[in-house]
Parts: structure tokens; C-alpha cells; sequence
């Protein structure tokens, strides 16, 4: 095949896990994908925006061939990033301001209320008060969440006053990592007068929301909105923390209607184009509500395999579909599972890993069981709360995908692989757990 054939897509962030899955879109023979910064560039540390941009564009000015899509599938800064550095070099994306829309909690509940009453009480919360207060529109229990974050970090669900103020003490310490720069982006953009002060490094208090966690998957294609999948977010007994997400959703058909209904209304309102995205709800079973917890401006690079393993095509075609002018039309139920699902192995308390599997036994695992793929996180000797971008309660030790007839298949799966996988710990000094509860 001639080079004047292939189109050469930039991945910002592309990595090891998900370079096998772009691969597999309709249409890879003909697509060359390029790493545009490395993981560690983006998420390590505090993002330093300028830099990245200067160093994206300096691998983007040096290259020698046809620059045709930028894409990406994580948070901040690379969400940003992408429709940044499409209008320099005039590939097809979604506007800044929207992204920042969905991004900016804050700014997002403001955008979400215009078009939809599904979502929880909302308000800033004064870090620089002593005592910080909670907003009036807002009662316990609550959730407290820097405007920016990612993964969960820096999230709390409090209870009563003391909860609160811990919580608010964590929140300020850490907020000005993703929060001042994000104020970078917040510069390049005309903002309404409901924005004015607001700023990157604003916390949020929301209501606390009861029910099961779900996600719609979708694009905007020309100024249609189009959601192709439904997926159940299930939870650890007992806590906050994904134990895994399953496709597709086992909610009632009118549910599943309200939650296209809301997302669709809901993007309209934000404005994005030739972009995808993933919404977060709860549905509560008992009162048949439905609240909008989050707007993602990018699809889930975590469902990839699930879309692969149910509808044959992983999600990531949209994304670079949409990027070149294209509509993805997603298929439907023609992959060679009828349920898919991505599990969480998670570790509760800090401690040190002691053995981790090499590449060539988990390759074993995953031939030797059909329709699953292992990521384990740690290496050996990490200590579990040194590990970038987890939660505030808790550890991911592994992802492993399971296709399968049922849920039950999809679990006798997980619990084979975790067994298999032999991961081991030693018990780190316990003012390590004191300081993290």
C-alpha cells in the first residue's frame, strides 16, 4: 500500500493497552496511528500546559507526511489538547468551549440545568473560608469534587461537618494540580458572565445520589446526536469504587429511552461536533428517577473491548471516524458475545507488591481461558499508594475483560483469572492507611 493511501492518525497519549484495540477498527489497514506524548508527559505530576503544547507541536512540525486526525481518549489535559492543536493544524475536532463545558463541573451543572431537572443539588463550596461551609442548596450526605479531576481523585462522599472538613483540607491541598492548568484553558475562551472568578481551582458540593451507576456512550456527528451503547457501572459492596462495567445495560427499555432522551438534550445544549462522549447517571429503582452525574468529552477508552466483544467493533472507531469527516455507524450486536465486561481487582488497605505475573503468563491466562485480556497496574516493589491516578479509597491492582454468555460466565471468568494471575502483598507501615482514611 502506497504511503499517499494511509492516513496517519496522532494519538494523544496512545499507549500499549489500547494501541491493540485502535488496530482493530474497520478500516486499520489503511490508518497509521502515532503516539503524541507518552502517559507519563500527561498525567505524572503537575500538567504543565504550555510545555506539552510546545512539545506536541514540535513532534507534529517535524513530521514528514500528511497530518489527518489528533485524537484522544483521556481527561485533561489531553481532551483539551485535541481540538488545541486540531485548529493549528486544521483537523477535524469538536470546539474547546465545548469541552470545557462538559470538563469544568462547575460550568457543566450550569449548561446541564438549561436543558434537563435530572441532576443532583449543586454548589461552590469557598476553599479560602475558615470554616469552610458548605453551600446552602446542598445537605448531607454530599459529594465534594474539585472542578477538574480525573479517576475519581480528590473525591469524597462526607456525611456530617467533620467529613466535610477533612475532606476540604484534601481537596485544597491537591486542587492546584489539575486545577492552575486548567486556568490556561479557561484564558482562551470567551466565558459568560454565570463563569466570571470562577476559575480552575473551584471545589463543587453536589447531592449525594442513590441507585445504580450507568453509562451512555454516543458522538455528535454534524450536529446529530447519536448514542450506540448503555453499560451498567456496578459497584463494591458497600462502596463507591467500580467493581466492574457490563455490556450492554440489563435496565427496563424505558429506562434505557430516558437515559438517550436526557444525553441527547443534554449535548445539544453543550455544543459539541465530530466528537464523542460518555455521560454517567444513577437510576434509582425505587423512585424511577434518573440524575445526571458527569458529561465525559471523550468516549471510554474502558469499554473498548466490551463494544468489541458484543457489537464487533471497539468504541475507539468513532472517535477516529469522526475525526476524519466520517459517520462511524456503529454495529450492533455482531460481536461473538452476547455480554462483556470490564472488571476492577482492587486492593482496599496500602501495601507493597511482592510478585506481579510476567507478560508470558498472562499471555497463558488469556489463551487458555477464551474471551478475556489482563492489564495488571502495579510492578514489583511498588508500594500501592505511590501508583498515579487512583481514587481516594482504594487500589487498582488489574483490568481484566471478560466476554461471556451471561453474567455468570462473565464472573466464573474474573474469578479464574484473579486466582491465576497470583498477585502478592506484604503490608505496608500502617500510618500509610491512617493517613489515606
Amino acid at each position: 500500500m502506497s504511503d499517499e493511501t494511509v492516513k496517519n492518525v496522532f494519538v494523544i497519549g496512545l499507549d500499549e493497552a489500547n494501541l491493540p484495540t485502535l488496530q482493530q477498527v474497520p478500516g486499520a489497514d489503511q490508518l497509521r496511528f502515532h503516539q503524541l506524548l507518552t502517559i507519563e508527559e500527561l498525567q505524572v505530576g503537575e500538567v504543565d500546559l504550555p510545555t506539552l503544547l510546545d512539545k506536541a507541536q514540535g513532534v507534529l512540525d517535524a513530521f514528514d507526511g500528511s497530518i489527518d486526525a489528533i485524537v484522544g481518549y483521556w481527561d485533561f489535559p489531553v481532551s483539551t489538547l485535541v481540538p488545541m492543536l486540531s485548529e493549528r493544524y486544521g483537523t477535524r475536532s469538536t470546539s474547546l468551549e465545548s469541552v470545557v463545558k462538559c470538563e469544568h463541573k462547575y460550568w457543566s451543572r450550569l449548561e446541564q440545568q438549561k436543558a434537563t431537572d435530572r441532576h443532583p443539588p449543586f454548589g461552590q463550596v469557598d476553599l479560602s473560608a475558615e470554616p469552610p461551609r458548605p453551600p446552602e442548596s446542598v445537605s448531607y450526605p454530599m459529594w465534594l469534587k474539585p472542578a477538574l479531576s480525573y479517576s475519581s481523585e480528590l473525591a469524597f462522599g462526607v456525611g456530617d461537618e467533620e467529613e466535610f472538613r477533612t475532606a476540604v483540607a484534601e481537596i485544597r491541598d491537591g486542587i492546584s494540580r489539575i486545577g492552575r492548568p486548567f486556568e490556561h484553558v479557561l484564558e482562551r475562551i470567551d466565558l459568560p458572565p454565570e463563569m466570571n472568578g470562577v476559575g480552575g481551582r473551584v471545589c463543587l458540593a453536589e447531592g449525594a445520589m442513590s441507585g445504580v451507576q450507568v453509562a451512555v456512550e454516543g458522538y455528535v456527528h454534524q450536529g446529530e446526536v447519536t448514542v450506540y451503547g448503555v453499560l451498567d457501572s456496578i459497584q463494591y459492596p458497600d462502596s463507591s469504587c467500580f467493581l466492574r462495567h457490563q455490556y450492554p445495560s440489563m435496565l427496563p427499555p424505558p429506562v434505557i429511552a430516558q437515559l438517550h432522551d436526557v444525553s441527547e438534550r443534554v449535548m445539544r445544549q453543550i455544543g459539541m461536533d465530530s466528537a464523542t462522549f460518555s455521560i454517567e447517571f444513577f437510576y434509582d429503582p425505587r423512585t424511577r428517577e434518573i440524575n445526571l452525574l458527569e458529561i465525559n468529552p471523550r468516549h471510554s477508552q474502558s469499554h473498548a473491548e466490551l463494544f468489541q466483544y458484543v457489537d464487533g467493533v471497539p468504541n475507539h472507531h468513532c472517535m477516529v471516524r469522526l475525526a476524519l469527516g466520517e459517520d462511524p455507524h456503529m454495529p450492533h450486536r455482531e460481536g461473538s458475545y452476547a455480554m462483556a465486561a470490564k472488571w476492577y481487582h482492587r486492593w482496599f488497605t496500602d501495601g507493597v507488591v511482592r510478585r506481579v505475573p510476567g507478560p508470558e503468563e498472562i499471555a497463558r491466562i488469556e489463551r487458555e481461558t477464551p474471551g478475556v485480556r489482563i492489564e495488571v497496574i502495579p510492578a514489583e516493589g511498588d508500594r500501592l499508594s505511590d501508583l498515579p491516578g487512583q481514587d481516594s479509597y482504594s487500589y487498582e491492582l488489574a483490568h481484566i475483560y471478560t466476554g461471556g454468555a451471561d453474567e455468570g460466565e462473565l464472573r466464573e471468568k474474573f474469578d479464574h483469572c484473579v486466582a491465576a494471575l497470583g498477585l502478592a502483598f506484604e503490608d505496608a507501615p500502617a500510618e500509610a492507611d491512617a493517613a489515606r482514611e
